[in-house]
């Protein structure tokens, strides 16, 4: 009787067993899969590298004084249009017009002794040739004319540069412009001593602006001179601006550990709406490719899971000799055909992340796999007929909800 209990025991438990393993293995989530796929397509691609920089004029020439002086009078104002030798202002001329008067006097002065001496020394000179004066009295003559004529020469220089500071005096435009900036009033004394004081800044034509952008050193190796770039300003926050990029300079800026360089974009402004000043958030189109036959970049990274594919019925044909010896810009992709998956090798271009220039391997037909997707329990759709544990307890009313309505 006892050993009859074992054995009912023992069969009781491996009904258990063998009910719980079907139970949990038919839902096992690694059990199903979906295979996502994608084919050829004709799109674009385009890479970018993004960076600030600050709107000025392509031209602008700073105006300075280079003689010390009261600002006696000014003509022009801040956005003034101004024409090339056009007046800007005029500094008090008082002290140089009479620095300009002594200096006329001293030539005459000078002059005059000049051609007494020169006519002295002419006289000397025939009677030393008739050895009628010693040489002594000779080269006394002709030092005193040297003399006088080395100082009339340096009465007239000095009086050039009187004039010339005079001129000075009055400034002028050196280009046709905007005055964008003024830095003096009128009755200020500027002092042009050491340096050159700036009177105002004049943008040659602000129809025609550029951006100075930094751009990090990690992205500065792909933007080269004639790329196309776009960009924003915050007074214009819905108008994009186009501009190219024009100068690549090799000088480095070294902020707070962080190193970028300069990259110069010409930004046409018709409408000058652009002005000078403003900051610019800049995109540089460091690759652009239309109407080129793309995939997705994912495909290219998909790798079959043979194991799970067979317990799926799925057949995984890969060609060996297709996998080896990969050439420069060569990838492997896998192919959909029906319960078949085979390998293809396709010759890639350019990418931008999301997606890669296809240049041959594949077709617009071709069902390309980018990756295997596990499918949850959540996820299986239930059947009506499916089994349930006999020793599972169940539900309340269970039964009577199965049961047929009267």
């Amino acid at each position: 009787m006892k050993k009859k209990k074992i054995i009912i025991i023992s069969v009781v438990s491996i009904v258990l067993l063998a009910t719980c393993a079907h139970f949990f293995l038919k839902a096992s989530p690694s059990d199903s899969f979906q295979l996502s796929t994608t084919k050829l397509s004709t799109n674009k691609i385009s890479t970018t590298v993004t960076a600030t920089g600050t709107i000025e004029p392509i031209t602008s020439v700073e105006v300075g004084t280079q003689v010390s002086g009261k600002i006696s009078k000014l003509y022009v104002d801040y956005n003034s249009v101004v024409k090339k030798g056009e007046i800007l202002a005029e500094l008090d001329k008082t002290t140089l017009q009479s620095a300009l008067v002594s200096k006329e006097l001293e030539l005459k002065s000078s002059k005059t002794e000049y051609l007494y001496q020169k006519k002295n020394f002419e006289r000397s000179k025939d009677l030393h040739e008739k050895n009628l004066i010693s040489e002594t009295d000779y080269e006394t003559v002709k030092y005193t004319y040297e003399t006088a004529e080395s100082a009339y020469k340096k009465i007239i220089s000095d009086l050039v540069a009187v004039k010339t500071n005079l001129s000075y005096a009055t400034i002028y435009s050196p280009i046709d412009g905007v005055v964008l900036s003024r830095a003096v009033e009128e009755g200020q004394t500027v002092a042009a001593s050491f340096s050159t004081p700036t009177l105002f800044t004049i943008a040659k034509d602000l129809t025609k602006m550029r951006v100075i952008a930094k751009v990090d050193e990690a992205d500065i190796g792909s933007v080269k001179q004639g790329q196309r770039v776009t960009f924003t300003v915050d007074a214009y926050p819905n108008d994009v601006f186009d501009g190219q990029v024009t100068q690549v300079r090799l000088e480095a800026t070294t902020t707070s550990n962080v190193v970028t360089y300069q990259v110069v974009v010409n930004a046409p402004n018709p409408n000058l709406k652009l002005k000078p000043g403003l900051t610019a958030n800049i995109t540089i189109f460091t690759m652009e490719k239309t109407g080129i036959s793309v995939l997705q970049t994912k495909a290219l990274n998909f790798k079959p899971d043979t194991k799970a594919m067979a317990h799926n019925g799925f057949t995984v044909s890969e060609n060996i000799q297709i996998s080896k010896n990969l050439g420069e810009n060569e990838k492997i992709v896998w192919q959909q055909d029906g319960k078949t998956i085979r390998n293809k090798r396709i010759k890639i271009g350019d990418s931008d992340g999301t997606n890669t220039e296809i240049i041959s391997g594949i077709t617009g037909t071709d069902q390309i796999i980018t990756e295997m997707k596990t499918v949850s329990l959540s996820e299986v759709p239930k059947s009506d007929s499916s089994e349930t544990s006999p020793f599972m307890p169940k539900r309340p009313g269970s039964e009577n909800s199965k049961a047929p309505k009267k």
